[in-house]
Formats: structure tokens, sequence, C-alpha cells
């Protein structure tokens, strides 16, 4: 079987620039990658930017690699499912502290399934449709357990979310590949209680003790697992 390509897709207010250290560990390892920047995290996005037009964004790109394995980080786990089944070389899914609906809920819908606010939660400003996270706050929430200099490069970068993205339901069925749940034992952004939940549904899970995104604080772990993670034979 031809080696599949890892698609890196990222969560909200974050973009292609979050998947770096885990690009340069993939080219250490000679493993074929790519990471994209979705319509609804992009600064200056038109607030009725929705899920749809975040999975369309994977689907183009996954279309000329071949197999791939869709990695999606945090809202991404809503959307590598709902372009899944249109990824005609997909050959398996690895969900990194990922909010994944069911067909017919939302990303909203799914995170509060445990009740209670998350240090994201308090991070959070909304107008007019559109997200955008305190930075001082989002420090906490999302990179606490991140070197300094890194934790601010990636305040730096953080960009705004359409509320539509997050508000809008999974219309995709599942697909029968492997899947692979990262949970984060130390994450204040999504609970690790709703990451076990939605881990129980994914065929293996790996715990990792970090905080929300492994990508910037363990990037050599995070690789190991998403390695790990089975595929099957390119359809």
């Amino acid at each position: 079987m031809t080696e599949p390509t890892y698609v890196l897709v990222p969560g909200a207010y974050h973009g292609a620039w979050c998947w770096r250290l885990v690009g340069e560990e993939l080219d250490r390892r000679g493993v074929a990658w790519a990471a994209l920047d979705l319509p609804s995290a992009t600064t200056g996005a038109h607030p009725e930017t929705f899920l749809r037009d975040d999975a369309d964004e994977v689907v183009a790109a996954a279309a000329p690699l071949g197999a791939v394995v869709l990695v999606g980080h945090s809202y991404a786990g809503a959307v590598v499912a709902e372009a899944a089944p249109e990824v005609a070389g997909l050959v398996g899914l690895v969900d990194v502290a990922a909010l994944v609906p069911e067909p017919g809920e939302s990303a909203y819908e799914c995170v509060r399934r445990v009740p209670g606010r998350t240090r994201l939660d308090e991070a959070t400003r909304h107008e007019a449709g559109i997200l955008s996270l305190d930075p001082d706050l989002a420090r906490e929430a999302l990179y606490a357990d991140c070197d300094e200099a890194v934790a601010v490069w990636a305040l730096a970068n953080l960009s705004t979310q359409t509320l539509a993205s997050f508000r809008s339901p999974r219309t995709a069925p599942p697909v029968e590949v492997p899947t692979t749940y990262v949970v984060c034992t130390l994450d204040a952004a999504i609970d690790p209680l709703l990451q076990q939940l939605l881990a129980a549904r994914c065929d293996e899970t790996v715990t990792l003790e970090s905080g929300h995104c492994p990508m910037l604080s363990r990037p050599a772990d995070l690789v190991e697992a998403i390695l790990a993670a089975p595929t099957r034979s390119a359809r």
C-alpha cells in the first residue's frame, strides 16, 4: 500500500501555522503531509461561513493527494467528519482533543454534552456573528503547557472564528475507516471527560498528558500517536 499523506486540519482560531512543529517532525521521518487554513478561521471571514465551507476546503485539499489520513484538532473534528465521505483516498481519521458531533448535531451542541464552563468559554468574545479570544485568558485555555516563546508566537497568530461554523450541524454519515482519538488529559478548552465520551466511539484511543494543543507542546509525542494510528487500504 502507498504510504498516505497526513492532512492536518486546524481547530477554531488556528491556521496551518499551528502544525509547524508537527510538520518538522514528519519531515524528519520522511512522511508526506499537508496543512491548510479553514475559511471560518480567516480574519475578515463573512459571518455566514459554515461548517460545510470548511469541509469543502478539506475535500479540495485532499483530492490530489491519493491515500490520505485526515487529522482534525478541536473544532476540526467536526470538519473532517463532514468532509470524510467525499475524500476518495481516505484511509484513516485521527481526532486530537476534537469535537466530533453526530449527524444532525453541531460542534456547539457536541461540546454541551458535558455541563460546565471551560477556560476557553471564559476567553471567548462574540460580536456580530464573529468570535474572538481574549489573549490573556487564551494563554491559559490553549497553551498553558507550552514553552513561553511558543505560546507568545501562537497567541500572535490567532484569528477570529465564525459563530456559524460552530452552530451549523454535521450532515455527513459516518465512514468505515479506522478512527483514532487522542485524549488530552490536561485540556482546559475541551473537557477531558467529553473527550473520553467521544473516544469511546473510535477504534483506538491514545492518551497524552498535555493541554489543548499538543501539536505545540508535545509535537514529537503527537506525531508518534498519529503515525501509529491504524489505516486501511486505499479505496
